[in-house]
């Protein structure tokens, strides 16, 4: 689980470098909403994914340990 979440910040992290490499040609009204209302959201959403990836991977490290302890 933990290298799908290493994935995902990779490719946000690649998705934020674009983008500035965007804005220094395109910088106006447009661009500004266009960050405000797909990328800002994006971003939340995947950090908030990361954190749930790390926990569900965590929890089943647990899971596996308390298996491997009983088996």
């Amino acid at each position: 689980m933990s290298t799908h979440s290493s994935r995902l910040q990779h490719a946000l992290k690649d998705l934020r470098e674009k983008w500035d490499i965007t804005t220094e040609s395109w910088d106006d009204q447009v661009a500004r909403d266009f960050e405000k209302n797909h990328l800002a959201p994006i971003e939340s959403l995947v950090k908030r994914s990361m954190v749930g990836m790390d926990k569900l991977s965590e929890t089943l490290g647990k899971i596996r340990r308390a298996c491997d302890e009983n088996a």
